[in-house]
């Protein structure tokens, strides 16, 4: 059993899960929809490639907040309208050439530990040296959110929860509160709720997503390692 670990950090991110129309939310932290569209895109993946995308919906997932984040939310407006907009616009009794208004929903500087979790050790160092050389670009939820580096941290032995409460954190902690862990869950767990996060098809054409079970912890922050002397004139004396 091994875990890949992925640090996903950026001035802005955005997860939705149930965004429609003009209001564009994002969740509290990267959905597993999200993190395999980004798997797909570093392995080069079709968006209706089906037998890909359940391969990837295989692994265990699980995600930490070291930083939360702030929300934002952009007020954004669209002039160039299609047809069928300025329709809508008509039936709506406005002007057809009215911008088209949406309001997008983002989480600022948040930093989240991910982990996926699989027995197949050669689908993860697939994975990892995908995340290295991407073939398309890689973006946090929206193309206009592309991560920071480093992105992938590698592999580590052992179970998906006992890897991520014992990784040390991505940020400082200031005041050593809990963290939230929301992971992939046995739907009998009474503790577990659905949640509709399953990558079926990315296909423009028709988009289609699963229910998964989902449940949260909070965790103590693993220990920071202690400040080691080091003086770094040494050598030149």
């Amino acid at each position: 059993m091994a875990t890949l670990l992925l640090r996903l950090a950026a001035p802005l991110q955005s997860w939705g899960a149930d965004s429609k129309f003009e209001t564009r939310k994002t969740n509290r932290e990267p959905t597993k929809s999200g993190v395999i569209g980004l798997l797909a895109a570093a392995l080069g993946l079709r968006r209706d490639d089906a037998a890909g995308l359940a391969r990837l919906n295989g692994l265990h997932f699980a995600v930490r907040a070291d930083r939360e984040g702030s929300l934002l939310v952009d007020f954004h407006t669209a002039n160039r309208l299609s047809e069928r907009q300025q329709k809508e616009n008509r039936e709506k009794g406005k002007k057809p050439e009215a911008p088209y208004v949406t309001y997008r929903h983002y989480l600022q500087d948040a930093v989240f530990l991910v982990g996926l979790e699989s027995e197949d050790t050669a689908l993860l160092q697939e994975l990892e040296t995908a995340l290295k050389h991407p073939v398309y670009p890689l973006y946090l939820g929206r193309r206009s959110c592309p991560p920071t580096l480093p992105l992938c941290l590698g592999l580590r032995a052992g179970k998906l929860l006992d890897t991520l409460r014992a990784e040390p954190l991505l940020v400082k902690q200031r005041n050593g509160a809990p963290l939230r862990i929301v992971a992939d869950a046995d739907p009998a767990d009474a503790a577990a709720v659905p949640r509709r996060d399953l990558a079926v098809s990315f296909s423009p054409i028709h988009r289609q997503y699963g229910f998964r079970p989902v449940r949260e912890w909070n965790t103590n922050p693993p220990e920071m390692p202690g400040a080691t002397e080091h003086d770094a004139m040494a050598e030149l004396r």
